[in-house]
């Protein structure tokens, strides 16, 4: 297996992380891996603002996390998705 060598590694390519991405690769010297769990973000159902409960409401799209039950809220949960393509939360 071929080594490969990075300058800088970026875990999630949400709005901040590729915004890092091109910054450093501003510097043709820099090596740079950023790294993605999802897939691209050119789905219609992220493209089309009507359809924003779809990728929120979907695990291809987003991480299904659920808060703790809360005493004060009759022990409901609340459902907190967070974006698992590229542009995170952003996209979704």
């Amino acid at each position: 297996m071929k080594e490969t060598q990075y300058d800088y590694i970026i875990v999630g390519a949400g709005s901040a992380g590729c915004v890092l991405a091109n910054r450093l690769t501003e510097d043709s010297g820099n090596r740079v891996l950023l790294l993605e769990t999802g897939g691209s973000d050119k789905s219609i159902f992220i493209q089309m603002p009507t359809a924003l409960s779809i990728p929120m409401n979907t695990r291809k799209y987003a991480w299904q996390f659920h808060t703790e039950p809360e005493p004060y809220l009759d022990n409901r949960e609340m459902h907190c998705p967070r974006g698992k393509v590229l542009g995170g939360s952003s996209s979704i």
